[in-house]
């Protein structure tokens, strides 16, 4: 478990089985922290080194002003420079490998940002349950979130009310094979995954029957064989 400064704010993070194979990073939702995606990392770790990060704002790692989705994604990208850096020099100079994002709700918008910003440190992505605008989410996530804003002033319910705004066709310069996974009863409604699939030159989708926004994630590695498979497919 260590601390990295971002633009002065320490983030923590940890790795699972280090010397495993190709690395991937697991991003987790709004107001959780790595621990919503252990059951999940823990599975993966059998083949892959993974890490795990809490974002700013959330959990172990320092607060800061700024919690905006493309700050949070600025954290990523430099960390995964950092540990691609470290890679290097242990390998005596061979090319780092670029990383699989496995993203959960805000971590899922996070990876989408970071593809699109650094192309180069992105070899494939899972993204559970995203949304591209407050506009996506459906009336009754959309209340929810209305009423957390009003009874705690937590500024990471107002980010969820304001951001992303991430355009459908900008989704068309991701051409890392992704695999897009949401519930029945999602917090947006099918044709909103179903839309940025047909924007995804490389996607596929899962709509997960008598799941909500939450079950398939929160303490379940029920995903963890099928996205081994998955992640097995990109060498």
């Amino acid at each position: 478990m260590t601390h990295t400064h971002r633009h002065d704010v320490p983030l923590w993070h940890t790795t699972l089985n280090p010397s495993a194979g190709a690395p991937v990073l697991m991003l987790h939702g709004n107001g959780e922290d790595h621990r919503s995606l252990l059951p999940l990392a823990q599975r993966l770790a059998a083949r892959h080194t993974v890490h795990l990060l809490d974002s700013r704002n959330h959990g172990q790692s320092a607060r800061h002003a700024d919690c905006s989705y493309a700050a949070m994604a600025g954290d990523v990208a430099a960390l995964i420079e950092r540990w691609q850096a470290q890679a290097q020099a242990q390998a005596q100079g061979r090319a780092a490998d670029a990383f699989a994002l496995v993203g959960f709700s805000d971590g899922a918008i996070i990876a989408i940002l970071v593809a699109l910003a650094r192309p180069d440190l992105v070899r494939q992505l899972v993204l559970m349950g995203p949304n591209l605008s407050p506009a996506d989410f459906t009336p009754e996530a959309r209340a929810w979130i209305d009423n957390e804003w009003a009874q705690t002033g937590n500024p990471l319910m107002r980010l969820m009310l304001t951001e992303p705004n991430i355009a459908p066709q900008a989704l068309r310069g991701i051409a890392q094979p992704t695999w897009l996974i949401a519930g029945e009863d999602d917090a947006c409604p099918r044709a909103v995954f179903e839309g940025m699939a047909a924007q995804l030159p490389n996607a596929r989708l899962s709509v997960l029957p008598g799941h909500n926004h939450f079950s398939y994630i929160f303490g379940s590695d029920e995903l963890a064989e099928p996205l081994l498979a998955f992640l097995a497919e990109v060498r």
